[in-house]
C-alpha cells in the first residue's frame, strides 16, 4: 500500500509497504530503494540512495516511524543531511488517498479498440440501467407479480444505495446500481478501497439502509393497518439477512474477511473457509444453485487474498475497529431478526414464511 507521497526536488517521491515489513521507494516512478520483509514491521526504517546533479553526487536520507494498529507514519526527507521535508499520515488520509495509476500505452487503432469504445459509449447513455432494470421487472412479474416485483425492486435499489452512500462518503466515484436479473444488485465504483474499515462500512451500509426500509415500512404498517407494508418489512429483512451470511462474496462475507484478516493472515484463512462450509450447507439444504455459483467466485476470492496476504495494500482494522464492526454486524442481523420475529407472531402464515426459512 502507498504510506506517503511528496515532492522531493521536482520530483514525485513515493514510499510504498506491507504489513510484512516490505517496504519500496520510488523517486520519479524508479525504484531506488528497497527493505525485505521482516518479522519487524513496526519502527523506524531508514531508505538512502543517491542522485547525480550537475556532475555532483547528492544523497537523499528517507526515515520513516511506522505504527500499524492504529496506523500512524511520521516521516522525514534529507538531501545532503538537511531536511528539506517531514510529515505525518493516519488511516484518515489512507482513506483518501487516490491510488497510483501506472500511464498507459497508446493503443494503435483496432477492431478491438474501436468495439471498446462503442462499448464505452453504450455505458455512457446509461443504457445497460435502463435495460437491466426493465429486465428484472419483467423476470420477478414473471415469476410473481408486477405488484411484487416493483415491492422487490424497491428493496434492491435501497440495499445498493446504502453502498453508493458509503462509497461517496469515502470520497470514491461511482458508476451507479445495476439491477441482475435472478441475482440482485450490483454497486460499482471506478476506484478502490485503501482500507478495511472501507470494506466493512460499504459493505454493511447496504443492510443497514435495507433495515432501515423494513423499520419504516414497520411504522407504516402501524398508522395504516395494511398488510402489504408488513410483507414488505419482513421479505426485505430476509433478503439483506441473507446478504450477511458470512460467505464470500456476500456483504456479510466480507465483513468476516475484513475482521479476521486485520487479526492475522491465518485467522483470515481459518474464518473465510469456515463461512465457505455454511454456504454449501445452505446451498445443499435449500437447494440454492445461485449461492452455489457465488461460493465459486468466493473461493477465488479466498485464495487471492490468502496469496497475495504479505503485499496488500489495504490497512488493517485497528483492535477498536475489530471490535465496532463485529457490534454493528451483530446488532444489525439482530435487528432483521426481530423484525422477522415480530411480524410472524402476527398469525399471518404468509408473513411467517421468513421465520419459518430461518428455523428450518
Amino acid at each position: 500500500m502507498e504510506l506517503f507521497n511528496i515532492t522531493c526536488l521536482g520530483k514525485p517521491l513515493r514510499l510504498e509497504g506491507s504489513l510484512a515489513g516490505w517496504q519500496a521507494l520510488y523517486w520519479d516512478n524508479q525504484l531506488v530503494s528497497q527493505l525485505a520483509a521482516s518479522a519487524d514491521n513496526d519502527g523506524e526504517k531508514v531508505h538512502t540512495f543517491q542522485l547525480t546533479a550537475n556532475d555532483q553526487i547528492i544523497t537523499v536520507d528517507v526515515s520513516s516511524s511506522l505504527s500499524w494498529q492504529p496506523f500512524n507514519i511520521d516521516y522525514k526527507v534529507a538531501v545532503d543531511g538537511e531536511v528539506v521535508e517531514s510529515g505525518s499520515r493516519n488511516e484518515k488520509d489512507i482513506e483518501r488517498q487516490q491510488p497510483e495509476v501506472k500511464p498507459q500505452a497508446k493503443q494503435k487503432f483496432s477492431l478491438i479498440g474501436l468495439a471498446s469504445l462503442g462499448l464505452k459509449l453504450f455505458k455512457s447513455a446509461k443504457v445497460i440501467k435502463v435495460v437491466l432494470a426493465g429486465a428484472s421487472v419483467a423476470a420477478y412479474s414473471w415469476l410473481f407479480s408486477w405488484q411484487f416485483a416493483l415491492a422487490l425492486i424497491a428493496c434492491l435499489v435501497v440495499h445498493e444505495y446504502g453502498h453508493i452512500r458509503a462509497m461517496k462518503y469515502f470520497g470514491m466515484k461511482t458508476k451507479g446500481i445495476y439491477l441482475i436479473p435472478f441475482m440482485g444488485g450490483l454497486a460499482l465504483s471506478d476506484e478502490k478501497i485503501n482500507t478495511r474499515w472501507q470494506d466493512v462500512v460499504i459493505s454493511i451500509m447496504g443492510p443497514t439502509f435495507g433495515l432501515f426500509m423494513s423499520l419504516a415500512a414497520l411504522v407504516a404498517y402501524w398508522v395504516t393497518g395494511n398488510v402489504f407494508f408488513a410483507g414488505l418489512a419482513t421479505f426485505n429483512a430476509l433478503l439483506n439477512l441473507f446478504n450477511l451470511l458470512p460467505i464470500l462474496p456476500l456483504d456479510g462475507g466480507h465483513i468476516l474477511k475484513s475482521i479476521s484478516f486485520s487479526m492475522n493472515s491465518v485467522a483470515g484463512l481459518i474464518a473465510c473457509i469456515a463461512g465457505a462450509v455454511v454456504g454449501v450447507y445452505v446451498s445443499y439444504a435449500f437447494g440454492l444453485a445461485l449461492l452455489g455459483f457465488l461460493l465459486l467466485i468466493g473461493s477465488a476470492e479466498i485464495i487471492f487474498e490468502w496469496k497475495y496476504r504479505h503485499h496488500s495494500h489495504l490497512l488493517p482494522l485497528s483492535r477498536y475497529g475489530q471490535i465496532f464492526s463485529t457490534v454493528w454486524y451483530f446488532s444489525t442481523v439482530a435487528a432483521l431478526v426481530g423484525v422477522i420475529i415480530y411480524f410472524a407472531t402476527k398469525g399471518d402464515e404468509m408473513l411467517a414464511l421468513p421465520l419459518l426459512i430461518l428455523q428450518s
